[in-house]
């Protein structure tokens, strides 16, 4: 039976609770894997594993178990190994870049932040912004409406006008949310949102990013933002650099098929 990866830490992590159940039906139960100085939560992975919500929320709790008592490099959900040695081949391989990723995000946390336009709001700041648009909104109120080439005109000038504020709100959010922040990673875009960002923050400074967020709101009543958190640390596992030029982290265990819900 292969080997179910949850995540890394030092071996001298406090042990985790005996009861500790992982992904599975019926859960498997979850194992500490240690190898010199570091260490994978693990379980028997099961034949068949799909990002379903029961499996995706148990990997969530096993790794807000072992969060709770230090610094853990969360796996993405679904990164496996052939067996135990394997998992333990991998941490002797990669010790040096496990113990900097766990020296680097020690009393941290991920926030996700997304982003989105209310609409009616983002429409009246176009209008205002825009002297054309507005001018030739008023002429085609004036005309009844105006032509069907006029109308479509309007539509085309305010559509696009849309599209860039998005593009310069998306750029303000990060701009604003950066100091606050140790990193910011841009993740993929997705539909109805102009910004993802997944966000890592010094625990101890979480109350003054959550603040930076609330100041946005007010500032801009425009944009609909979305936190989720604290996370682990998902987005920020791996260095760009560590990644071009070893892979990364979860793939180092095998396959990976989806990450645990942020939203």
């Amino acid at each position: 039976m292969s080997t179910y990866v949850y995540g890394i830490i030092r071996a001298s992590h406090a042990s985790l609770p005996q009861d500790t159940d992982g992904i599975g039906d019926p859960p498997r139960p979850v194992r500490v894997l240690r190898q010199g100085e570091l260490a994978a939560i693990a379980s028997d992975a099961p034949e068949e594993l799909r990002p379903e919500r029961r499996d995706l929320l148990a990997h969530q709790r096993v790794l807000d178990a072992a969060g709770a008592d230090g610094v853990v490099l969360p796996m993405r959900f679904g990164s496996a190994s052939p067996d135990d040695d394997t998992v333990t081949t991998v941490l002797a391989e990669r010790a040096e870049h496990f113990l900097e990723r766990l020296r680097t995000l020690d009393g941290k946390a991920e926030y996700n932040v997304k982003a989105n336009h209310n609409e009616e709001a983002v429409l009246h700041l176009v209008m205002a912004d825009n002297d054309e648009i507005r001018t030739l909104a008023e002429a085609n109120r004036k005309a009844g409406g105006g032509s069907q080439g006029e109308k479509v005109r309007l539509w085309e000038m305010v559509a696009g006008a849309v599209q860039a504020r998005e593009a310069t709100d998306a750029q303000l959010l990060q701009q604003a949310l950066e100091p606050t922040a140790e990193a910011v990673s841009v993740g993929p875009q997705s539909t109805g949102w102009l910004a993802n960002l997944s966000v890592l923050v010094d625990r101890g400074s979480a109350e003054q990013f959550l603040t930076a967020v609330d100041g946005l709101r007010q500032e801009h009543p425009h944009l609909e933002l979305r936190v989720h958190g604290p996370l682990p640390p998902y987005s920020f596992v791996d260095t760009p650099a560590s990644q071009q030029a070893e892979g990364g982290t979860a793939e180092a265990f095998g396959t990976e098929t989806a990450q645990p819900t942020n939203g």
